[in-house]
This record gives structure tokens, sequence and C-alpha cells, in this order.
């Protein structure tokens, strides 16, 4: 697919970006937007912006990272069923959609849910940031799927930079495997409705 592109060296990116987001939405119910990308593509700062944009727009909007719903570093494969059976599927319903977060400390799901915000809920925009977001098990439920796109050596660097870099690094070869088998098999740049380009600044 040659979908659109918009960068975010242009003044008022995020406003392009939130124009994209369909207006409106299922009875009852938001708007889901996918934020895909590799890692230290600037996924979480772009759907950050993105849900600032909408707010400004009068539309409320709410952002459930993908990290959330990883069991574990070694557990990109099962997000994408979570994200579907908790969220996706009870939003295509018109049922409320929770979710179980994934406590990084403990090691495991907190036992109590998470509820999608109630004017979110009721019909604004739920962004879902993060590698796994765009899978094939939830495509069909998304009203659009964004890819962020960075030069290798810019994510490196921002990867280096993340405060939680020491606690990363052990893992970082082993995430990076489970990307390159989760976009293999999963392709989302190939069915991106729209790309952001986030070069360096």
């Amino acid at each position: 697919m040659n979908a659109p592109r918009i960068s975010t060296a242009a003044d008022g990116w995020e406003e392009a970006l939130a124009e994209a987001v369909p207006s409106g939405g299922p009875p009852g119910g938001p708007r889901v937007v996918a934020v895909e990308g590799r890692s230290g593509s600037g996924k979480s700062t772009v759907a950050a912006r993105l849900r600032a944009a909408l707010a400004r727009r009068g539309r409320p909007a709410a952002v459930l990272s993908m990290e959330d719903l990883y069991p574990g570093w070694e557990g990109l494969a099962e997000a994408p069923a979570l994200l579907r059976e908790w969220v996706l599927e009870p939003l295509s319903r018109g049922e409320l959609a929770a979710w179980r977060r994934y406590d990084w400390e403990r090691g495991g799901f907190a036992r109590g849910w998470t509820p999608l915000p109630g004017d979110v809920a009721a019909g604004g925009v739920l962004v879902v940031e993060g590698t796994g977001s765009g899978a094939v098990a939830g495509r069909g439920l998304l009203d659009l799927l964004v890819w962020v796109a960075a030069p290798g050596d810019e994510r490196a660097r921002r990867l280096d930079a993340r405060g939680d870099a020491p606690v990363y690094a052990p893992y970082r070869r082993v995430w990076a495997e489970q990307e390159e088998s989760f976009y293999a098999e999963n392709r989302p740049r190939e069915h991106a409705d729209l790309v952001v380009d986030n070069p360096a600044r």
C-alpha cells in the first residue's frame, strides 16, 4: 500500500494526524487507532502528541500502551491476542473494554482490571501504541493503522538514551528478534493507512 506520509519535521504534523482519524464512531463506542513501528521509532511520543491534538479538537482520547499487555520480555507474540480479546472485540460488540496491566516488577498481570475511561468509551478515540498493535489478529477491528518510521541509527540512539536503558539493555537482543519475527509474519507497514516519518530533530 502506498500510504500517505506525514513528517514530524513539519509544523502542525499532530493536527494533520488528528485530521486523519475518522470522525464519529460505532454507536456508543470509540474509534481505535493503532500506532505501530520498530523499537526507538518514537511510537509513544507520536501517540501522546496525537492524543493531545485530538483533545484540542474536543475529542476525548486515551492511550493504551502495548507494554501493559506484553506478558514479560518474551511475550510479544502473545500480546496481540490479549488486545483483541480484552479490548478490540468487546468494543466491536458495543461492550465495555478493560485490560489487566502487566506488572513488570512483579512479573505477572494485575488481578484488577483497568477500564477504558468513560468519555472515551462513549465515543472518543482509543490510541493503542506499541509493537503488536497492528497485528493481523486485530487489524480488521481498527479504524486507522499508523506506521512510525525512523532511520536505524536514530532508533538506536533513542534506545540508548531511554531512561530505562540499563533495564532494557539485557533484553534488547531478544526483543529485536521477536520484532523481526512479528514483522515478518504480520507486515503492519505494508497495511498501514498512514506513515509518520519521525527523523532526528
